[in-house]
């Protein structure tokens, strides 16, 4: 039975990146054997040469939206920050969010946004208490729903992890995502995604190697911190994904032909092994999930792994445990961390093979 502490670990403060490698796919890569447990240094360029004609890698193409807000009070002017989850109702523009401080913001309190470059005001009221710190909030907007978007776009910042210690700069509205972000609804980047270039991309291309796209929109689901040592006893939240009939008749050729198929990150990972055949193939599907994977866990779909350095004891670490086995994993942190590479969204990158 896996238990939490077996997935604690400790991070050198130096070792996390609050800015990306200059070139996407300059960053550093780790690969890992898992037959061998052999490791090798590499730059993510060169990924290239660890797949062949016919191999399949599967992305993730959510796009992160700017998700944070800071607003006001309506009757103290006390500050309040919003960070944006979910859109609950598109007609009665209400949201499920996260505020803070949780203390002040209650019931019918109304809420004020104001975009000091054009001088828009957004009003919204809390009509609801979802967890100590989760809200429901009713934006009231005078206009259609795509004028309401724009507006709340303008005035929302990129929603960069705390753990940056800054405020998002204009580049990283670019940089905070991946060349594959099509579709609206992540709070945070699919990061082992970002690593990929258009240059790689045409490597790929010209190799004939698949480049096939899921959505997982990333939500809470894997950022709230896990409370319970039996993690079988660990309930994820829902994030809503999606495989598309096209994904899934790539993956599956792949699959049948017994090449190797490669999840482009742990969110990837989360959406394809949510949606298995009895045969153990890929199914399209619109819907959400509350996967969470642990070791021991038998893969069907994916048999490599791109995926970053994570923090211990998330559910992103976890998984990358169950793929490549946990003491496996546990060497190559201590070699990454020996070797000083760069951890988390911003940081170096790892292949499991």
């Amino acid at each position: 039975m896996a238990k939490l502490g077996q997935f604690s670990f400790t991070t050198p403060e130096h070792l996390i990146s609050n800015k990306p490698a200059i070139y996407r796919d300059e960053s550093r890569l780790m690969v890992v054997h898992k037959d061998s447990g052999e490791i090798e240094h590499k730059k993510f360029k060169d990924i290239i040469n660890y797949f062949d004609e016919g191999d399949v890698t599967i992305v993730n193409n959510s796009k992160v939206f700017p998700a944070r807000l800071h607003g006001i009070k309506e009757k103290t002017g006390a500050k309040i920050e919003v960070f944006l989850l979910r859109e609950l109702n598109k007609e009665n523009l209400l949201w499920d969010v996260v505020v803070d401080p949780a203390r002040k913001v209650r019931i019918g309190n109304k809420l004020i946004f104001n975009n000091e470059s054009n001088g828009e005001i957004l009003v919204a009221e809390v009509i609801d208490n979802t967890t100590s710190k989760g809200r429901t909030i009713r934006f009231y907007f005078e206009g259609s729903y795509e004028e309401f978007q724009k507006v709340l776009h303008s005035m929302g910042t990129t929603p960069l992890p705390r753990y940056m210690h800054r405020e998002p700069e204009a580049e990283d509205e670019e940089l905070y995502q991946t060349i594959f972000a099509k579709r609206e609804g992540s709070i945070a980047a699919p990061a082992a995604g970002m690593h990929f270039s258009k240059e790689v991309c045409k490597w790929f291309e010209i190799k004939g190697i698949e480049i096939t796209e899921v959505t997982l929109h990333i939500g809470l689901a894997s950022f709230r911190g896990i409370e319970v040592e039996d993690l079988s006893k660990h309930k994820m939240e829902s994030e809503n994904f999606h495989v598309s009939s096209e994904a899934a008749k790539i993956v599956n050729k792949g699959i049948r032909n017994k090449k190797r198929i490669c999840s482009i990150g742990t969110s990837t990972l989360r959406a394809i092994e949510s949606s298995v055949s009895t045969l153990n193939e890929l199914l399209p599907i619109e819907g959400w999930t509350e996967k969470f994977i642990y070791p021991p866990y038998n893969f069907k779909i994916a048999n490599a792994l791109v995926t970053n350095f994570h923090a211990p004891k998330t559910p992103f670490y976890i998984a990358v445990t169950a793929f490549g086995g946990l003491e496996l994993i546990k060497h190559a942190y201590n070699v990454a961390v020996k070797e000083e590479y760069k951890f988390l969204d911003y940081g170096d990158v790892m292949l499991l093979i």
